[in-house]
């Protein structure tokens, strides 16, 4: 959650092309909202999908990796699951 002052507004200028105000500009009348929550609702989601594809590209490497490991290593001598986590409670 946004602090108070993190949700404070802050002014910038921006260029966009004329199309995609066009556009907007349809929108918002449209549903009857304002240009501003247009554009901070869509760089928001902008930014939430490139983090979840940051943090899913980083977990599938993760995962690879692990497999890699795991293929490379002598899994006969591994414990299973419960025995790790009997020996943790233990």
């Amino acid at each position: 959650m946004h602090s108070i002052s993190q949700l404070e507004k802050q002014q910038v200028g921006l260029r966009l092309p004329k199309y995609l105000v066009e556009e907007i500009d349809a929108f918002t009348k449209q549903f009857s909202i304002n240009r501003t929550d247009v554009i901070i609702e869509a760089i928001s989601s902008y930014i939430s999908e490139q983090k979840a594809h940051m943090f899913y590209s980083n977990f599938d490497s993760a995962s690879k990796e692990l497999k890699s490991s795991l293929d490379a290593t002598d899994t006969t001598s591994m414990k299973s699951l419960d025995a790790i986590i009997n020996e943790l409670e233990n």
